[in-house]
């Protein structure tokens, strides 16, 4: 079989993502350090433990894997983290990611899938985002992904290496047979919070920031199911395997939603109520992000299944009923 090497697999998307390549016939080979990922999540294909900063691990795994294609996720990921500490982001992110890159040309590996994000737009009023929109990013976060999309471009004009770089817009839901879900520690994403709050397990969940200017003052972002994001990496695998050049793919539905339509929206999921309340805005928060791209669609053949909020919110909260990871 095929051997994919997936950086980040034991995360949240990329466990996803190992599980999506199984499914289609490649192997999965895990590359984490489990700094933010979990081992309980590598259950498709092999795990290779190491760092993105170990140049010298790096280039051990891709002599015993011999990997067909890369799929980078790992990632620090965290807004406002990267606001207060933009020095971990840029050493983390771009570092590791260097490191990868030039080990996947030198050992011969020159199919590369990105995850980006499309806060490498930052925050444009009223402009649909697409695929060619200004990227103006307002955190380290968002600059450290900008600076690796630069770098892949850089890395195929002097070494022929060939990137399928996708920009997430916000990634939802878990897998609907509940074998791997959404779990950080400390929980900062939105719906998975909005659970642990139902649950007990936070006093409440904080809307950070009612005064934007949106029609309930709250933040509007696109969201999309994480298993129709990891459908689309296979698909971009196979646009690299038919010979086809780098693109770069938006991954939205084009629908956006503010922070309390998804609280509502989990009401009647959960039949529960949300324990909230309202904070201060959070640094590198964009006012609204949506995607108005249909180029994955329309050359790709993505077909989003499973991306309507109700059926986000009912597969995560299946998810965090079945317990956590552990180790």
């Amino acid at each position: 079989m095929t051997n994919i090497l997936v950086t980040g697999g034991a995360g949240y998307i990329g466990s996803h993502a190992c599980k999506a390549l199984a499914q289609a016939g490649y192997t999965p080979v895990t590359f984490d350090n489990c700094s933010t990922g979990w081992e309980d999540a590598v259950k498709f294909g092999p795990f290779e433990r190491g760092d993105l900063l170990d140049r010298a691990r790096l280039d051990e795994v891709f002599a015993k894997v011999r990997p067909a294609a890369v799929m980078h996720f790992a990632a620090l990921s965290q807004v406002g983290e990267s606001m207060s500490d933009p020095g971990k982001y840029w050493r983390n992110n771009v570092g590791g990611s260097l490191n990868l890159i030039e080990a996947a040309v030198e050992n011969g590996c020159r199919d590369f899938v990105f995850s980006s994000t499309c806060a490498t737009y930052g925050d444009q009023d009223g402009v649909v985002l697409d695929e060619n929109s200004a990227q103006q990013p307002i955190n380290a976060y968002a600059s450290s992904k900008r600076a690796i999309e630069d770098m892949l471009r850089e890395f195929e004009a002097a070494h022929g290496l060939r990137s399928v770089i996708f920009r997430y817009f916000n990634v939802a839901g878990a897998d609907p047979d509940a074998e791997v879900g959404e779990h950080h520690i400390p929980e900062t994403h939105l719906i998975p919070a909005m659970i642990e709050a139902i649950q007990g397990k936070r006093d409440a969940l904080i809307l950070h920031g009612d005064d934007y200017d949106t029609p309930d003052g709250t933040c509007i972002r696109d969201y999309v199911h994480v298993c129709d994001l990891v459908d689309a990496h296979v698909l971009g695998l196979k646009w690299l395997k038919d010979g086809k050049g780098s693109r770069v793919f938006n991954l939205g539905t084009g629908t956006g939603f503010s922070v309390r339509e998804v609280v509502d929206a989990s009401r009647a999921v959960t039949n529960r109520e949300v324990p909230h309340s309202v904070g201060p805005r959070r640094a590198g928060d964009c006012v609204k992000l949506v995607s108005g791209s249909t180029r994955a669609v329309e050359e790709l053949g993505w077909r989003p299944k499973r991306s309507t909020m109700p059926q986000m919110i009912g597969d995560a909260w299946r998810w965090h009923q079945t317990g956590h990871y552990t180790k």
